[in-house]
């Protein structure tokens, strides 16, 4: 092998080993602990960025290391492959989206390969392919028989020019993303699953089979959008008529300071007056255009009509007048609340626009004065006009106003939660048919099992205006399966979170034909270690703990929960630039076309775009994204400097729970490493074979470069083999390859602990770096894998020194270092201290009052 290092012809080499060798196929094996590594499935658009180098090489390093550690490991690789983002595709290009996404996937496979990433590719599934989605399909039908799925009208973002729902994210000052057509405000028949049937096992398990796996900051998240709450559910009667109105509150503690109640614009109660009052069903059709996400319920402008209904309030009865509102959903609760403007923020804005009283009636502990209408009180206090509950903690008013109500069968104590049944119906083509029959007479029928998958047509003509599937008759005219009558094929697909939130569990058992899975997802479940971004913390990873937990229940899977660790990557962060343009309008310029000026410390202070060399303005760090055009092609990357600098750079600039901030110095400098480390191995091993390591014949030095490989060992073994900070482990081997550049010894002992120490850089950066590794562990005369080689551990003899440095103060200033055998005693230290020559001139002709001795640390003389 040429002494040069040349990446490219390295990995291609050892890629192409791995792959005839198939080095990262895995079964089960009993005899072994198994250890099953994930990282959060990439959706196909076609070329990898930064942030899935970072991720999927830390799975990789992750995979690599338990390999080495004997496990059996296992780290698959498929696609999310349904989805918007193909369709929008197939618009532009005029393409069926399943052709556009399958090449895209062929494209970034091979960029994976490049990386030089350690997958079981013979387990590699797109969920868009018919052997994985029947498998949801049958799962979806299991669900309705067990009643844990159920179809009803929902409030949707309605595009009327695309025919299709919106999420809220893509509805933009209130028009629609694509179309820009104002967005209305439906109700539609929508499917959705039960998951608030699992909503106390989901919040339980968070602490009692999660606990320290998971980040407290992700387990805070779930907690919250759970939300369980304690409350009260009680009803308002409605004065002249036998309905009433029910809502549900977690503060009855504030009940006397009900001023109005307000109601969704969809309820019934509105509804009905709005029959005869032109005004308010005009307001009603405005709210049913408004978005329903709750980010924008909290920013809109509140606003309602008096519908000329009174609530009698239950325990004054005073009258109360109704409102409908538009920030009241019909969706969340029981369409309908209670309005405290004294001690509720919103409930406060809108009385005062609408000039609605204001009651306090909870005031401070504390005793401090309030001005209730300037502003809501919101805390916890003591009850204040509020008739017998008047000086009441609002805990001891909560207890005897809920069984004051329930007393007098006007209410109930119930826990609530904010979690909401998952609505899974989407009007668009490019995802798994929903597999249902609906028929005029025997209503919505689960299709067969024999009759699955139903197969999503491929080849469609797409123009982006409805689901080519309701312009299909030969998909959805259809006849019933159970009457055999005229029947129609359901059109509406699955959200694409039901294809990842049980992929993990298939890669299991990715070829199971005749169940969804098999005995093998029982040997490899749950995930050992999970890995994605932060922004995946609540919907996908709330979603795959209720499928797993559905899936055990149907004997399909074991344990509660499919993922024991949970490791969330911070981003991958760049330098933007931009000059505005006209109409404030800027022009964004990515940071390989600008040349930039640096102070010492390291900051952009100025900036020039090298094509005209004029400045442009620097936008500050953030997250690399095409919108800022701040992004780096790994593909370039990979082709300038290989891959094994790429992936050095991703695991040395930060710790994988951090922020990576790119560096094209820092990318330099991991190459210039590579380069120095080839050459401390290579010129090693060309002074020919080295000797036998004789551990009693060392000397001092050779003891110290064998003590800092073993140091080197053991701190590497902890972050990467328990605290995952990779960068520290980097580091330490530096530090190493550093010492072995100064040690200059020929020796034979001196080549046996140069040989150590080199073989053990090499086994701790494999994991990091396996290309190069590869090639070097050959170099050094091991024929095998290194992958396959045993994890190094350090020798505990090792790191114990003859003499030890200690530090020497006098009246507490530091005078002097002295070389202290390992075993001295506290007196022979302490003489050693004191014959020091620039302790003697600062303790001469003093009295020696005290000489204060910590052994293998420190010696203070006070004098």
């Amino acid at each position: 092998m040429s002494r040069d290092y040349s990446p490219k012809e390295i990995e291609a080499r050892v890629q192409q080993r791995w792959e005839t060798e198939k080095t990262f196929e895995v079964v089960e094996d009993s005899s072994k602990d198994k250890f099953y590594c994930l990282c959060m499935f990439p959706y196909p658009s076609g070329r990898l960025h930064m942030g899935h180098v970072r991720n999927y090489t830390i799975g990789d390093v992750i995979s690599r290391s338990q390999r080495m550690r004997g496990k059996n490991v296992l780290q698959p690789m498929g696609w999310d492959a349904f989805g918007l983002p193909a369709e929008n595709a197939a618009i532009e290009r005029q393409v069926p989206p399943a052709r556009w996404t399958r090449k895209n996937i062929t494209a970034m496979r091979e960029q994976f390969k490049t990386l030089g990433f350690g997958f079981d590719w013979s387990r590699e599934f797109a969920t868009c392919d018919p052997d994985y989605y029947r498998w949801e399909q049958w799962f979806f039908t299991r669900l309705l028989e067990k009643g844990l799925v159920y179809k009803k009208n929902a409030v949707v973002n309605w595009d009327p020019v695309d025919q299709t729902v919106l999420a809220n994210e893509q509805v933009v000052d209130g028009k629609g993303w694509r179309s820009g057509a104002p967005v209305e405000r439906r109700e539609i028949p929508q499917w959705f699953v039960k998951t608030t049937a699992y909503a106390d096992e989901l919040l339980k398990d968070l602490d009692e089979t999660l606990g320290d796996g998971w980040p407290e900051a992700v387990r805070t998240m779930q907690r919250n959008w759970i939300g369980r709450s304690e409350g009260v559910e009680l009803s308002f009667q409605i004065k002249d008529s036998d309905e009433q109105l029910t809502v549900y509150t977690t503060r009855p503690d504030t009940l006397m300071g009900a001023t109005y109640m307000a109601v969704a614009a969809e309820h019934p109660m509105a509804q009905a007056a709005a029959q005869n009052n032109p005004g308010l069903a005009d307001f009603i059709e405005e709210c049913r255009k408004a978005q329903v996400s709750e980010a924008a319920m909290e920013t809109m402008e509140k606003r309602g009509m008096d519908l000329g209904i009174k609530a009698l309030h239950p325990v004054t009865g005073d009258e109360i007048p109704v409102f409908a509102a538009n920030f009241v959903l019909m969706g969340y609760g029981t369409g309908a609340l209670m309005a405290v403007p004294g001690h509720d923020e919103r409930d406060h804005l809108f009385a005062q626009k609408y000039d609605l009283p204001i009651r306090q009636v909870i005031a401070p502990s504390s005793g401090e004065q309030i001005d209730i209408q300037a502003e809501a009180f919101t805390d916890y206090g003591v009850l204040v006009n509020s008739g017998d509950y008047d000086g009441l903690t609002s805990e001891q008013a909560f207890d005897k106003i809920a069984d004051w109500l329930e007393a007098k069968g006007l209410g109930r104590r119930q826990v609530n939660y904010r979690l909401r049944d998952w609505g899974i119906s989407r009007q668009r083509y490019w995802g798994a048919p929903i597999p249902v029959i609906n028929c005029s007479d025997c209503g919505a029928v689960p299709v067969p099992e024999k009759d699955l998958p139903v197969v999503l047509p491929e080849e469609v003509e797409f123009d982006g205006s409805g689901s080519p599937l309701k312009k299909m008759p030969e998909f959805h005219e259809t006849t019933c399966p159970q009457c055999g009558g005229k029947a129609e094929r359901e059109t509406d697909t699955f959200d694409t979170f039901f294809e990842s939130s049980w992929y993990y569990a298939r890669f299991a058992s990715p070829d199971a034909d005749s169940s969804m899975l098999d005995e093998r997802a029982k040997y490899w479940l749950p995930v050992d270690q999970y890995i994605g971004g932060v922004e995946h913390a609540v919907m996908h990873l709330l979603y795959a703990r209720f499928f797993h937990k559905a899936m055990r229940d149907m004997g399909l899977v074991e344990g509660n929960e499919p993922f024991a660790n949970l490791l969330t990557q911070g981003m991958v962060v760049a330098e933007t630039f931009y000059r505005q343009g006209e109409g404030g309008r800027k022009q964004w310029f990515n940071p390989a076309d600008v040349e930039v000026e640096r102070d010492d410390k390291g900051r952009v202070t100025a900036a020039r775009l090298k094509q005209d060399g004029q400045p442009v303005e620097i936008g500050g760090v953030e997250k690399m994204s095409k919108s800022k055009n701040n992004g780096v092609d790994p593909q370039a990357m990979v082709d300038q400097y290989g891959a094994d600098t790429a992936r050095l750079f991703s695991m040395f600039a930060a710790p994988p729970e951090q922020s990576l901030e790119w560096s094209d110095a820092g990318v330099e400098g991991a190459q210039r490493f590579l380069k120095r480390f080839w050459r401390s191995v290579q010129e090693h091993v060309a002074a020919g074979p080295a000797p036998t390591l004789d551990v009693s014949a060392l000397n001092g030095a050779q003891k110290d470069l064998r003590r800092q490989t073993h140091e080197m060992l053991a701190k590497a073994d902890d972050d990467i083999g328990r605290r995952y900070t990779f960068n520290t482990a980097i580091a330490a081997v530096m530090e190493l390859m550093n010492a072995v550049a100064r040690f200059k010894d020929g020796s034979e002992q001196g080549r046996a602990v140069v040989h150590e120490a080199l073989e053990s850089a090499v086994l701790v950066l494999s994991p990091i770096v396996p290309h190069i590794t590869q090639q070097l562990w050959e170099d050094l005369g091991h024929e095998g894998m290194v992958v396959d080689a045993a994890w190094p551990k350090h020798d505990p003899d090792a790191l114990e020194k003859d003499e030890l440095e200690i530090a020497v103060q006098v009246n507490g200033k530091l005078r002097a270092r002295i070389q202290v055998p390992a075993d001295a005693d506290k007196q022979a230290i302490q003489d050693m201290a004191l014959a020091d020559d620039n302790v003697q001139r600062h303790t001469e002709g003093k009295d020696l009052r005290k000489v204060i001795v910590v052994p293998g640390k420190l010696v203070n003389i006070v004098v």
